[in-house]
């Protein structure tokens, strides 16, 4: 069965991961709103790219963790492009420390970023899914919510409560033509990994069996996927793309 035009959200979508989603998305016909928050200009990048290629496309400023910005970024999506029917939920941060260590306002900043926007994001989209009976939410998760990480106590936290959310909220829509999966990616080359030390690096790559990290165009296709026709049987489930880190 093909898939119709839709209209598509991606959160985080200027750089990474979420920029190689919404390249795809469009190239195959869907209309994509481009979600920023910090770097307007990035978007506009990948805005362009798309309408150069023939696609629709507009950027879309807002913090997912605000829930005003989050209404104003939906209403602006659906003005511009119509019903939001296929949302990827990627924006994330972080904000590394031991707990020892770890100052109450990074623990809130991460766990309002990476759940609450998730949790914003599909709240205010998904009674027009269920209204439409079809829609598709991915919730872009890490491998470091199945497996932990040490200084990382805040942000596996909030990705392992994403994966919750992803298997309670598919119960709760799956009856309306709705999935709602996660994706958990390993480390992949992306503006968060590229800052780390060498050494780091080199200790991190011990830790995956393929010996590397992945990049972008490894997670986007299986996104993608999760956002089509055929992937309609398949629900709250949560896919890692990790290079094996995580068996």
């Amino acid at each position: 069965m093909s898939d119709q035009e839709r209209t598509a959200l991606v959160t985080g979508a200027s750089r990474g991961i979420g920029r190689e989603c919404a390249v795809r998305l469009a190239a195959l016909g869907h209309r994509v709103a481009i979600n920023y928050n910090t770097h307007p200009e990035d978007a506009d990048e990948v805005v362009k790219i798309i309408r150069d290629a023939g696609g629709e496309a507009v950027s879309v400023g807002g913090n997912v963790a605000v829930r005003d910005d989050v209404e104003k970024m939906i209403a602006e999506t659906e003005e511009a492009l119509g019903p939001i029917e296929i949302l990827i939920n990627n924006a994330g941060i972080i904000s590394d420390s031991l707990l020892m260590r770890m100052k109450d306002e990074d623990f809130d900043r991460v766990m309002d970023t990476n759940l609450k926007g998730t949790y914003f994001c599909s709240r205010i989209t998904v009674p027009g899914m269920i209204k439409r009976r079809w829609g598709r939410i991915v919730n872009v998760s890490s491998v470091v919510g199945i497996r932990g990480n040490a200084g990382q106590t805040n942000y596996s936290a909030s990705k392992a409560a994403v994966h919750g959310f992803t298997k309670s909220l598919a119960k709760e829509v799956s009856g309306r033509n709705v999935t709602v999966n996660a994706v958990a990616p390993g480390y992949i080359r992306t503006a968060t990994t590229n800052v780390l030390s060498e050494k780091l690096k080199d200790t991190v790559r011990s830790w995956i069996p393929m010996g590397r990290f992945g990049e972008p165009e490894e997670v986007a296709p299986l996104i993608v996927f999760l956002c089509s026709e055929d992937a309609r049987y398949i629900t709250g489930d949560v896919v890692r793309v990790d290079g094996g880190m995580a068996i």
